[in-house]
């Protein structure tokens, strides 16, 4: 394992970490153009320079074809929102800010290199053949009410697809990648609610993320694996009435007939936030179904400040207690949620 200069972290680190440590960007690139593809290191740990040298490094690691899939941890001595807003745009595994508590960086780091051997990137996953099959009534039962409620609500659907177009320029469905059940990767619907250029602006707005000052709390330097802003500035005036009434929800309908997914299970995430897995505990919420509603949903409700660990308990205990009853319950209470749904 290459570093820049931690020393004092690397003291901590087990032997068993086979640890090589490099006191400057360039003895780094020296060991590296060294090593052969057997030889490299699975990570390497860069302390943050002050002159910010250490991205311009990590952009040359990422067009290397024999380095771009290392991994890659950043520690900085300091907050500083420009050194992370970077950090995320070159797709850093993680980003810790000193003091933590070493025990973090220890599970962090093995987690990172077992997920590398079973699933090396997200974007390999595209082209893989991983296949989740739902429990058969569990199937026929999404099929039946999913095709009922598409009939159902088939006049909203042509209603809203009109308003929209007359609204904003742009598609009327918002199609994105998620990362559903054992990693799957397909095409999510929902109705667009936002202008076209949505995700450009996410980066610039992440103070208005629900989810960040839990993740400041815990001082361990990670980034907030969810995002749902406050007050979202990117919503559209048809996209405001339509996220208050979930109206945006109803093409995932058509997910749910595609097989993509289940009406009630995990929400599957964007590939933002699956690619920001900080713990083995994370991974379990996979092991369920991806569902238009779920656990997390219902128990949220009137909740503004439900935390990212709360979050994960519900997403995990559904993972591993889902039954046809449990969906059911689920479902009936979702429609109260929808009615008094909170306007963020």
């Amino acid at each position: 394992m290459g570093t820049q200069s931690c020393g004092t972290i690397l003291s901590e680190l087990p032997v068993a970490f086979n640890i090589s440590q490099n006191r400057t960007l360039e003895e780094l690139k020296n060991y590296l153009d060294n090593q052969s593809i057997l030889t490299l290191p699975d990570i390497i740990i860069i302390e943050a320079d002050t002159k910010g040298e250490c991205f311009n490094f990590i952009e040359q690691i990422k067009k290397n074809a024999l380095w771009r899939e290392l991994i890659i941890v950043l520690i900085s001595t300091s907050h500083n929102k420009e050194w992370k807003a970077r950090a995320l745009q070159l797709k850093v595994h993680d980003f810790y800010i000193l003091p933590f508590p070493i025990e973090h960086l220890i599970e962090r780091l093995a987690f990172l290199v077992k997920f590398k051997l079973i699933k090396p990137t997200l974007s390999i996953l595209e082209n893989a053949d991983v296949v989740y099959k739902l429990p058969l009534g569990k199937r026929l039962f999404d099929i039946l009410v999913s095709t009922l409620g598409i009939i159902l609500v088939s006049p909203i659907l042509i209603i809203t697809s009109i308003l929209i177009r007359l609204d904003t320029k742009g598609p009327v469905l918002y199609k994105s990648k998620r990362v559903g059940t054992g990693y799957n990767i397909f095409d999510f619907y929902k109705f667009r609610s936002m202008r076209i250029d949505a995700e450009r602006q996410l980066e610039n707005l992440s103070e208005l993320n629900l989810y960040k000052a839990d993740a400041d709390e815990e001082n361990s330097g990670k980034k907030s694996v969810f995002v749902k802003l406050i007050d979202d500035p990117r919503i559209t005036r048809i996209g405001n009435f339509i996220r208050r009434t979930s109206i945006d929800e109803l093409p995932q309908l058509f997910n749910v007939i595609k097989g993509d997914m289940s009406l009630v299970g995990n929400r599957p995430l964007p590939l933002y936030e699956a690619e920001m897995l900080t713990s083995n505990e994370w991974s379990l919420r996979f092991m369920g179904p991806a569902g238009v509603t779920g656990l997390w949903q219902i128990k949220s409700r009137g909740k503004r400040d439900i935390s990212e660990r709360e979050r994960k308990k519900f997403d995990n205990f559904y993972a591993l207690k889902y039954s046809f009853w449990f969906d059911l319950e689920i479902l009936i209470k979702t429609l109260p949620v929808i009615l008094h749904k909170e306007k963020f």
